[in-house]
C-alpha cells in the first residue's frame, strides 16, 4: 500500500541531519575511479604520422634498389623500334584502293565459304601454307612501298600478289568440290 513519504518522515521524528565522515567523498571518488577508469585520449600527433611515412618510403626505395635487375654483359639488349606506318595501295591512289579492297573482300569471302573438315585437312593446310607465304610477300612489298615510295613494279607486284591469292582460293574450292567424288571412288574400289 502506498504511503506518502512525508507521512513516514513525520512518524519517525522528522528529518535527521546526519553528517558523513570526513573522507567519505574522497573514498567514493577513489572507488569510482578504480571501477570506471577515465581513459585519456592522446591527441592526434601529425609528427608521428609523418615519421611513419618517411620510414615507409625509405624502406620502399631501399627494397626497389636491392631487387632492381642490373644489366650484365650476358644480358641481351633489345633495340626499341618505332612503329612504322606501312603504306598500302589505298595510300597511293583512290583507284588502287578500290582494286585492293575488291581483292581483299573476294579473298575473305572465298575463305568464309570453305568448310574445313578432317577429310579436307591435308589439302586445306597445303593451300593455307601457300597463302601464308603470299601474305608475307605482300607485307614485304608493302614495306618496300613505304620505304622506296610508289613505283610501277611494286604496285604491279602487290596487285599480282592479290590476284594470285584469289586464284589459289578458287583452285582450292574446285579441289574441295572434287574431293568427295575422289573419296567415294576410293571407297568403292576397296
Amino acid at each position: 500500500m502506498a504511503r506518502d513519504i512525508r507521512d513516514l518522515f513525520k512518524e519517525e521524528g522528522g528529518i535527521q541531519h546526519e553528517t558523513m565522515s570526513e573522507n567519505h567523498q574522497d573514498r567514493f571518488l577513489e572507488k569510482l575511479d578504480k571501477a570506471l577508469p577515465i581513459s585519456k585520449k592522446r591527441p592526434f600527433n601529425w609528427l608521428q604520422v609523418a615519421a611513419s611515412v618517411v620510414v615507409l618510403l625509405g624502406l620502399s626505395f631501399g627494397a626497389y634498389n636491392y631487387f632492381k635487375i642490373t644489366p650484365t654483359s650476358t644480358d641481351i639488349n633489345v633495340a626499341e623500334t618505332k612503329p612504322v606506318n606501312i603504306k598500302t595501295l589505298g595510300d597511293v591512289s583512290p583507284g588502287l584502293k578500290k582494286v585492293e579492297d575488291y581483292y581483299l573482300a573476294s579473298i575473305n569471302l572465298e575463305l568464309s565459304k570453305m568448310a574445313y573438315t578432317p577429310e579436307t585437312k591435308d589439302v586445306f593446310d597445303g593451300y593455307l601454307e601457300q597463302l601464308e607465304g603470299l601474305d608475307k610477300e605482300y607485307q614485304r612489298l608493302s614495306v618496300e612501298l613505304t620505304e622506296l615510295g610508289p613505283n610501277e613494279l611494286t604496285v604491279n607486284a602487290l596487285i599480282d600478289n592479290l590476284k594470285l591469292r584469289l586464284n589459289l582460293l578458287y583452285r582450292l574450292r574446285s579441289q574441295l568440290q572434287n574431293l568427295p567424288d575422289d573419296v567415294e571412288d576410293t571407297s568403292k574400289s576397296i
